[in-house]
């Protein structure tokens, strides 16, 4: 009975208090247990930073090209900020062009060995930092003494000053500048600047 009791006087005591707190209730903070800090464990290695520079969305991270081939013909070809997404095929293409070497007689090698048209630069220089890749070109016997065909339709230049008028000199000036700079870019700027010239003195009264 002393149990029921006791049981009774404790629930009315409760009963006597509000269930929820009240909207002016304070606590003092000095009240509160102490408690230290939590801190986050270290990582058992760092977080390395990605590879590169950072690249601003929708921009296409780009590499320079160089070639060289230390046999007849020598050849040392530049090409600058070449995408990832370009092929071998292109760059042989780009390298035909340049040299006049048919396309068939060359073949591009990196680390000694060959590579298949179908790859692009990506799958060769992969995710690392590197901003340049270079390739060397085996040319296939007989093809340094190809020279290009001239077009059937060429007109006869009658003297040096015709000359200047046709797209075959300005494309062997073009040549030229490239086998001397072993730059594709400035070459081409700097046959464009004396074209532009040419033609402005021609224009000048």
């Amino acid at each position: 009975m002393a149990e029921a009791a006791f049981a009774k006087s404790f629930l009315s005591t409760l009963d006597s208090r509000p269930v929820k707190l009240s909207a002016d209730h304070v606590e003092d903070p000095k009240s509160f247990p102490a408690r230290p800090p939590y801190i986050l464990p270290r990582m058992p290695t760092p977080m390395s930073k990605p590879p590169g520079k950072t690249l601003l969305p929708g921009q296409e991270r780009s590499v320079t090209v160089v070639l060289k081939s230390l046999r007849n013909p020598p050849l040392d070809v530049k090409l600058g900020s070449q995408p990832l997404s370009t092929s071998v095929l292109d760059i042989r293409a780009r390298v035909s062009e340049l040299s006049r070497i048919p396309l068939d007689k060359l073949k591009v090698l990196h680390n000694k060995r060959p590579l298949a048209d179908s790859k692009i630069l990506k799958d060769i220089v992969g995710e690392t930092a590197e901003n340049k890749v270079e390739f060397s070109v085996m040319v296939i016997g007989g093809a340094a003494a190809i020279t290009p065909e001239q077009p059937a339709s060429t007109p006869a230049v009658a003297s040096g000053r015709d000359a200047l008028t046709t797209d075959v000199f300005w494309d062997d000036l073009n040549g030229f500048l490239l086998q001397r700079l072993k730059d594709e870019e400035t070459a081409r700027q700097l046959g464009t600047l004396f074209k532009s010239s040419w033609e402005s003195s021609r224009a000048a009264p």
